[in-house]
């Protein structure tokens, strides 16, 4: 189910706030990651975006994309993956299966077989269990492409690899060798 233009709204200004800028709603990320739930809600309410716990557990309930999570004991709350900030939210590292997948937009094609995959803006690149699910990220931005990753190969030359608790596969970067076109 889509979330409606309220619950979007909202969900775009906690995933500034928890991925890439805190201090638009006054507040700080310990160092895995996490915030108070009440502090976010304050802040927001300071920053003229209604948030509550209602309005949280809709957008958690009903976004695809499990981009939040909250403590055990429901006072903190985290983005699961896809900073700009400076944490660590995800394990030690871990095998990945053999192949992976990302998904982007065809018009980025040329680029990505050259120069391989890189963070960006971010922390990691998000590569995807399936290729259903990464020609959905693909689809987002435009036409979608899908690429395989040889992460076992990468993960025997050294690379390191970290699942979040949505089941996004991250890694630092892809280098060209490791990709194909799906």
């Amino acid at each position: 189910m889509a979330l409606d233009n309220h619950h979007t709204r909202v969900s775009k200004f906690v995933s500034l706030v928890l991925r890439h800028d805190p201090a638009a709603a006054g507040i700080t990320l310990d160092p895995q990651g996490w915030a108070s739930l009440s502090a976010l809600i304050d802040g927001a309410a300071k920053a003229g975006v209604a948030l509550d716990r209602a309005a949280l557990a809709v957008i958690m309930a009903e976004s695809d994309k499990a981009r939040f999570e909250l403590s055990d004991d429901g006072e903190r709350i985290r983005a699961v993956h896809g900073h700009s900030v400076d944490v660590e939210t995800h394990g030690p590292a871990e095998t990945p299966p053999d192949i992976l997948w990302h998904g982007t937009a065809q018009r980025f094609l040329p680029a990505i077989l050259t120069e391989g995959l890189t963070s960006g803006a971010r922390r990691f690149v998000h590569l995807s269990e399936t290729a259903e699910m990464a020609r959905e990220v693909g689809a987002r931005h435009g036409r979608p492409a899908v690429l395989t990753v040889s992460a076992s190969d990468m993960a025997a030359q050294g690379f390191a690899f970290y699942r979040s608790s949505s089941g996004v596969w991250l890694t630092p970067a892809v280098p060209s060798r490791f990709l194909t076109q799906a």
